[in-house]
């Protein structure tokens, strides 16, 4: 008897401690029914709790600020890009000298050999879309370097010595601005060839007025503030000054700006092998788009996936540069 007795209230206490869960949970749904329902609605314990914790947590760690789905999505996009780039050669179902020569079957549709379709020469799609994404990242990538290179020395110097020099520098700059870089870059390769090594170097000396710009107002800036009258009176010399003390400080937009940059690089790349600036050695998706305006309406798979992976490429350097910016900039951390 004392056995059951004891069975029993056990039951009753967990039949109990049930009942008043659900009690509390009612509770805290009535009480917070604005929070569960109104975007935007915040609790003031949970505000309490969220504010004492970012006290004692760094803002300056950039990978917890990074953690953004669009960011996340962007540095998948941006990794699968790449991973195709320099595994190439393993997932291919073609070698890249394969995927150069003609073959049977000239605007083919998808089959189970070629699950994206055939070209006008009978290139398996799939492979040339592979390849495209090497050519793509080789050509871009240094052409960007040498424009920020170029522009982060240029516009550094310029904004630090200022008077003539600055004068000097950046009429040369709107010199070039003045143009239309997609115009002048068709006049200059056509003139010296369109190698990959021409386009390479006019693609990247006709960024640099640009980064030149963009990094010269915010030296102008810096090389007021204290530290820097502190560093000068400290013997420090003005290389020192400019690439030690004042660029570091002032980096932050050009990171940004780079990340935006790399795919407006891609879609250039892109128009000039449209327009037919480039090499016949070299698999291109902007070759690719160009060559299935052919056939446009019985092969339609011939230009999409090529477009696609255009798109793709800078939407997923564009979603990170959205991300870094939001990270980098403490003015838009509540937005």
């Amino acid at each position: 008897m004392e056995k059951s007795y004891v069975v029993v209230e056990e039951e009753l206490e967990e039949v109990e401690e049930k009942e008043k869960i659900i009690r509390n949970i009612l509770s805290w749904i009535s009480k917070n029914i604005k929070f569960l329902v109104l975007p935007g609605s915040r609790i003031e314990e949970l505000s309490t709790r969220q504010f004492e914790y970012e006290k004692n947590t760094s803002k300056r760690n950039l990978i917890l600020r990074l953690k953004n789905p669009l960011t996340i999505l962007g540095f998948c996009i941006i990794f699968f890009i790449i991973t195709l780039a320099v595994y190439a050669p393993w997932l291919s179902p073609q070698s890249f000298e394969d995927a150069m020569l003609p073959h049977s079957g000239s605007w083919n549709p998808p089959s189970p050999e070629h699950p994206f379709g055939q070209t006008v020469m009978g290139g398996d799609i799939l492979s040339r879309l592979i390849w495209g994404a090497r050519t793509s990242l080789t050509i871009s990538l240094p052409s960007i370097s040498i424009s920020v290179s170029g522009g982060i020395i240029l516009g550094v110097i310029s904004a630090y010595y200022g008077g003539w020099v600055d004068s000097i520098i950046m009429r040369i700059c709107d010199i070039f601005l003045a143009f239309p870089a997609l115009v002048l870059s068709l006049v200059l390769i056509g003139i010296l060839g369109p190698t990959i090594e021409v386009i390479l170097l006019v693609w990247g000396f006709l960024g640099i007025p640009i980064y030149a710009r963009l990094i010269r107002g915010s030296v102008l800036q810096a090389r007021e503030l204290p530290y820097i009258e502190a560093a000068r009176v400290a013997g420090a010399g003005s290389w020192r000054i400019m690439f030690r003390h004042i660029l570091p400080n002032v980096i932050q937009p050009i990171i940004v700006f780079f990340t935006f940059d790399i795919g407006a690089y891609i879609l250039g790349l892109a128009g000039l092998s449209f327009l037919g600036m480039n090499q016949s050695v070299l698999i291109e998706w902007g070759n690719d788009i160009s060559v299935a305006r052919e056939n446009p309406y019985d092969a339609p798979w011939a230009g999409l996936w090529p477009g696609f992976m255009i798109f793709l490429t800078v939407l997923g350097f564009m979603l990170v540069g959205d991300g870094l910016r939001d990270a980098l900039d403490p003015r838009l951390k509540n937005l």
